[in-house]
């Protein structure tokens, strides 16, 4: 395939994420919910919106993904913020429910072990060959077997992020 050929496919396949993202967002306005809004009162008011992050490789999502399981997380009441592919969980132990339904993200640069052996010789940043490829990865509730320390869990906020005068007015208007 010509390099104008695959730039061409990658604006397509770019044009339907976006489209995709778009459509999912205007579906939801038409049913009277507004994405951006916290939902409370609802399991969602409960979800974790922390850093989504890979459970296998322990890097955090960015980008558009960050907002895709976010929305996952919000919509399906997902107790964490761990994601796996279907193998990443068979290559810790675990397996997949059957059934899980797997919800797509996207990767849109590679770098490649080459690139990355020659910026180390060389002291330079490695470039990244662009591309846009789908993956599906599942949140580790979703997973059965995996070991304890990659299962999802809801972090308590730390200590240095409490407000003493913010937790005394919460107390104080007596809401749940």
């Amino acid at each position: 395939m010509s390099r104008s050929a695959a730039r061409a496919r990658a604006a397509g396949d770019r044009t339907s994420l976006y489209q995709q993202i778009t459509d999912k967002i205007t579906a939801e306005l038409e049913t009277g919910r507004v994405p951006w809004v916290q939902p409370w009162g609802t399991l969602a008011a409960k979800a974790s919106l922390s850093m989504p992050k890979n459970a296998a490789t322990q890097r955090h999502y960015s980008g558009i993904n960050v907002l895709i399981l976010w929305g996952a997380l919000i919509e399906r009441g997902f107790a964490g913020q761990a994601w796996v592919t279907f193998r990443q969980a068979l290559g810790l132990g675990g397996h997949v429910r059957k059934g899980e339904r797997g919800t797509t993200v996207y990767a849109d640069r590679f770098i490649s072990d080459e690139e990355r052996r020659r910026a180390e010789e060389t002291g330079e940043e490695p470039e990244a060959i662009p591309f846009l490829k789908r993956f599906t990865v599942f949140n580790t509730d979703q997973c059965e077997d995996l070991p304890r320390e990659v299962v999802s869990a809801l972090s308590p906020v730390p200590e240095g992020l409490m407000v003493p005068q913010a937790e005394v007015l919460i107390a104080a208007t007596g809401a749940d």
